[in-house]
C-alpha cells in the first residue's frame, strides 16, 4: 500500500519555488489499478516522482511524506520518503514518461536486465542462469528471448516500451508506477501496451499506478482514479462512479469534452488556463475557470473531504449529498 500523507513538493527556480504538488493526501490500495488524470502541467508526473522517491534538485519535498508498506515473500516491509529508493525494482518500480529513451542505446538488452537485478536477488546464480530466468519471463509476456541479444535501437518504439515494462516487473514488485506509458505510440500499439499492463497486474496481484492525460485510458483499465488540477486532487473515487456521475466542476468539464460514439454535438474545451504555480492564487485554484464560482471560492481553499462513501472532492459548493449548488 502507498500512503501519501499531506505531501507538498516544489521545484527551485531563479524566479522562485514552483509549487507543483500541494497538500496531496490519499491512499493507494493493494491489488488495484489506480489512475491519476488531469491536464498537462497539473503535477501528475511530479507526484509520481515523489512516490518513487526521485527527489533530486531542483525538486524538493516541502512537507508531508510517502509511505510504502506491505508484505512480500511472507516478510513485511515499510519504507518512507528518503528510504523508498532502497527498494527500487524489488518492492516498487517505475516506467518513466518516454520510456523508450531510457534504455542505453549502445548496450545489449541482456546487460541491462542483469544490471537491474540486485546482486542479493541473484543469489548463487551464474549470469547464464539469471538470463535463462529472464528469457522464460519474456516468453510469458509473449516476447522473444532473442531480443536479449539486441540493442535498443534495433527495436520498434512499441517493442522498447514492452521491454521497459518487462524490466520494471521482472522482480515482481508490489507497486508499479507507469507515467504516460502509451505516449507517442499508435492506437494499435497503445492497446497492446495497456493489455500487457493489465495482464501483469492480474498475474502479479500487485498495485499499478497509471498516470495519463487520456481519460479514455483510465476508463478502460483503472479501478479508482484521482483528478488533479494545479497541483492538488479535486476529486477521487471509483473510475466507473466518476465517469457516470462526476462531482467536481473540473471533472464534469473534462468528461463533457470527451467524444462519444454517435454523439454529434459540438464539444467545448475548458475555457481559460491553469494558474501559474510560481504564484498560485488564494482560494480555489479552479475558481477563475469555474462557471459556479462565488466570491468565497476565490478567498478560501476548499477542503478535500469524503462527500459520499468512497468519493472525495474539494469544492465549496458541494452539499451533504455531493451535489453542486451554485
Amino acid at each position: 500500500m502507498l500512503k501519501i500523507d499531506h505531501l507538498s513538493a516544489s521545484y527551485k527556480t531563479i524566479d522562485g519555488d514552483v509549487h507543483v504538488v500541494n497538500d496531496v493526501n490519499f491512499e493507494i490500495l493493494d491489488n488495484e489499478i489506480f489512475g491519476i488524470a488531469g491536464e498537462s502541467g497539473c503535477g501528475k508526473s511530479t507526484l509520481l516522482k515523489t512516490l518513487y522517491d526521485i527527489i533530486e534538485f531542483p525538486l524538493q519535498i516541502d512537507s508531508g511524506k510517502v509511505v510504502l508498506s506491505g508484505t512480500k515473500n511472507d516478510k513485511p516491509f515499510s519504507f518512507e520518503s528518503g528510504e523508498i529508493r532502497k527498494t527500487w525494482w524489488n518492492n516498487i518500480s517505475y516506467v518513466p514518461q518516454a520510456a523508450q529513451s531510457v534504455l542505453n542505446p549502445i548496450t545489449r538488452l541482456k546487460s541491462q536486465f542483469l544490471d537491474s537485478i540486485p546482486a542479493e536477488d541473484r543469489k548463487n546464480e551464474t549470469k547464464e542462469q539469471t538470463l535463462a530466468r529472464v528469457a522464460q519471463y519474456l516468453e510469458e509476456l509473449s516476447l522473444s528471448p532473442d531480443i536479449l541479444e539486441a540493442f535498443p535501437f534495433q527495436l520498434s518504439g512499441g517493442m522498447r516500451q514492452r521491454v521497459i515494462i518487462a524490466l520494471a516487473t521482472f522482480m515482481s514488485p508490489s507497486v508499479v508506477l507507469a507515467d504516460e506509458p502509451t505516449t507517442a505510440l499508435d492506437v494499435v500499439v497503445q492497446r497492446g501496451i495497456l493489455m500487457m499492463l493489465m495482464k501483469l497486474q492480474r498475474q502479479l496481484k500487485n498495485t499499478l499506478v497509471l498516470v495519463s492525460h487520456d481519460m479514455g485510458v483510465h476508463y478502460q483499465i483503472t479501478n479508482r482514479m484521482g483528478i488533479m488540477y494545479s497541483g492538488s486532487f479535486v476529486e477521487l473515487g471509483k473510475t466507473s462512479d466518476i465517469f457516470d456521475d462526476p462531482i467536481h466542476p473540473y471533472t464534469k468539464m473534462l468528461i463533457g469534452a470527451l467524444p462519444r460514439v454517435g454523439d454529434k454535438s459540438q464539444k467545448v474545451g475548458i475555457p481559460g488556463r491553469p494558474p501559474a504555480l510560481t504564484n498560485p492564487p488564494s482560494g480555489c485554484r479552479f475558481a477563475e475557470r469555474c462557471p459556479h464560482a462565488a466570491d468565497h471560492c476565490r478567498k478560501e481553499v476548499p477542503e478535500f473531504v469524503e462527500v459520499r462513501p468512497g468519493r472525495y472532492a474539494a469544492c465549496h459548493l458541494l452539499d451533504e449529498e455531493g451535489l453542486i449548488h451554485g
